[in-house]
C-alpha cells in the first residue's frame, strides 16, 4: 500500500484536498469517483510521511487553548447541521482554525475520516490532548445513534461553559493577587533598599532608638543577610512539595487537605460537583450509558478525593445500586445532589435533573466565589497597610528620636 495526496472537486465545484492509502493511483481515482469526486491531481504526498505510511500533522508544538476547542467543535456543529458532509466540514475547518498545530490535528482527523474512520475513532487518536475521554466519548454516542450534530453542538455548549466557569474563577482571582503581589513587592523594597540605608544613619549618630525601630532594624538586617539562603529555602520547599504532590499518595493527601480549608473547601467541592453534574448530564443526554459516562467523568475530575467517591459510584452501577444510593452513602457530594438524582431516578429523566443540579450549584458557586474575593481583597489591605504603617511609625519614630539630640 502507498500514499496518495489528491485533489479533487465535488459536484458543486468545492476542492478538497486529502491523502489516501491505496495500491496504485488508479484505485485512489476510482474511490474518488466512487464518493462523488472529480479527480483533479494524484500523486506522491509532498509532506514527510510517517511509519504508519500516513502523513505526519502539519504544525509544531505549542498549547491549543480549550477555547480553541470549543469554537472548533462549535462550527464544526454548525456545518454538520447545516447538511454539509463530514470531510468537507473538516475540510473548511482545516483551513478556519488559528494555530498551526490545531490546524494540523484537523487535517490528520479529515484523513482518518476519509480513510474510512469514524469520527470518533480520529478524534481519539490524539487523546488526551486536544479531545478528553469525554470528548471522543460523546461523539462515539452521536455517531452510534445518529445525532452527531445535535451531539456536537451540545458538546460544544460543554465546553464553552467550562471555559466561562474557569474564565470567571481567573478573572475574580486577578485583583486580589495583584494587590498581595504589589504589597509584597513594595515591603521587600522596603525592608531590603530603604531600612538599611536608614540604619546607617541611625548608627553614625548613635542615638537610642525606641522599640519599633529597633524590631525593624532587626527584621531589616536578617533579611539582608539571610535573604538569599531564605529564598533558596522557600524554592527548595516549593520544589519539595511540587515532587511530593506528583506521587500519588501525596496528591491525595494534598486534596484532601485542600477540601478541609474552611472557606474554600466548601467552594471546591461545590465546583467539582458541578462539574461532575454537568459532564454526566450531557453525556446521558447524548445517548452515553451511564458506567461510561462515570468512568468519563472520573478522568475528568481534578480533585483524588473525589475522583475516588466516582470510583465508589461506578462500582455501585456495576451491582446495580444506581446513583443515588452510592452518593449519598459516599459522604463526598452535597446533600442536594443525592436528592435530586434520587428524584431524577424515580422520574426517568435524570439527564435533566443532573443538568439542573449542575445549574444551581454553579451559580452557587459564583455567589460564594464573589463573596470570598470580597472578603479576601479588605484582608490583604487591612495585612499590607498594618506592615507599610509599622514601617513608617517606626521610621518616624526614629527621626524624632534624631530631633531630640543635642546639636
Amino acid at each position: 500500500m502507498s500514499v496518495f495526496a489528491y485533489r479533487a472537486a465535488d459536484r458543486r465545484g468545492h476542492t478538497v484536498d486529502g491523502v489516501m492509502e491505496a495500491p496504485d493511483a488508479r484505485a485512489v481515482v476510482e474511490r474518488l469517483q466512487r464518493d462523488a469526486y472529480f479527480p483533479i491531481r494524484v500523486g506522491p504526498p509532498a509532506g514527510p510521511v510517517t511509519w504508519s505510511g500516513r502523513r505526519r500533522p502539519a504544525g509544531g508544538r505549542g498549547r491549543i487553548s480549550n477555547r480553541d476547542v470549543a469554537t472548533l467543535t462549535r462550527q464544526l456543529a454548525t456545518l454538520v447541521e447545516a447538511g454539509v458532509p463530514l470531510d468537507r466540514a473538516l475540510a473548511i475547518q482545516a483551513r478556519l482554525v488559528p494555530t498551526a498545530r490545531l490546524r494540523g490535528i484537523v487535517a490528520d482527523v479529515l484523513e482518518r475520516v476519509q480513510g474510512g474512520a469514524p469520527l470518533a475513532d480520529a478524534v481519539a487518536a490524539h487523546h488526551p490532548r486536544p479531545f478528553s475521554r469525554l470528548y471522543v466519548s460523546m461523539v462515539r454516542a452521536g455517531e452510534t445513534g445518529g445525532v452527531l450534530d445535535a451531539t456536537l453542538r451540545r458538546l460544544a455548549a460543554l465546553l464553552e461553559e467550562t471555559q466561562e466557569i474557569r474564565g470567571a474563577l481567573v478573572s475574580a482571582l486577578i485583583y486580589p493577587l495583584l494587590l498581595a503581589a504589589v504589597g509584597a513587592a513594595a515591603v521587600v523594597f522596603l525592608m531590603g533598599f530603604v531600612i538599611p540605608r536608614f540604619a546607617v544613619i541611625l548608627d553614625d549618630l548613635g542615638a537610642t532608638l525606641p522599640l519599633p525601630t529597633l524590631l525593624l532594624l532587626e527584621a531589616a538586617g536578617l533579611i539582608q543577610r539571610a535573604g538569599w539562603p531564605l529564598a533558596l529555602l522557600t524554592a527548595g520547599l516549593a520544589l519539595g512539595s511540587r515532587m511530593i504532590v506528583a506521587t500519588p499518595r501525596g496528591r491525595l493527601t494534598a486534596d484532601r487537605l485542600l477540601l478541609r480549608l474552611p472557606l474554600i473547601g466548601p467552594v471546591i467541592v461545590q465546583s467539582e460537583t458541578a462539574r461532575l453534574a454537568r459532564i454526566l448530564g450531557t453525556l446521558l443526554q447524548s445517548g452515553v450509558a451511564v458506567l461510561p459516562a462515570l468512568i468519563a467523568v472520573r478522568d475528568m475530575l481534578g480533585n483524588r478525593v473525589l475522583v475516588r467517591a466516582v470510583e465508589a459510584l461506578v462500582d455501585g452501577v456495576r451491582r446495580g445500586a444506581g446513583l443515588a444510593q452510592p452518593i449519598a452513602r459516599s459522604g463526598a457530594f452535597p446533600p442536594l445532589v443525592a436528592h435530586l438524582v434520587r428524584v431524577g431516578e424515580e422520574t426517568g429523566r435524570l439527564e435533566e435533573t443532573l443538568l439542573r443540579a449542575a445549574a444551581s450549584l454553579e451559580a452557587d458557586t459564583r455567589t460564594r466565589l464573589q463573596r470570598l474575593v470580597a472578603l479576601a481583597e479588605p484582608c490583604i489591605i487591612l495585612v499590607m497597610g498594618l506592615a507599610v504603617g509599622f514601617i513608617v511609625v517606626a521610621i518616624l519614630m526614629a527621626i524624632l528620636t534624631i530631633t531630640d539630640l543635642p546639636l
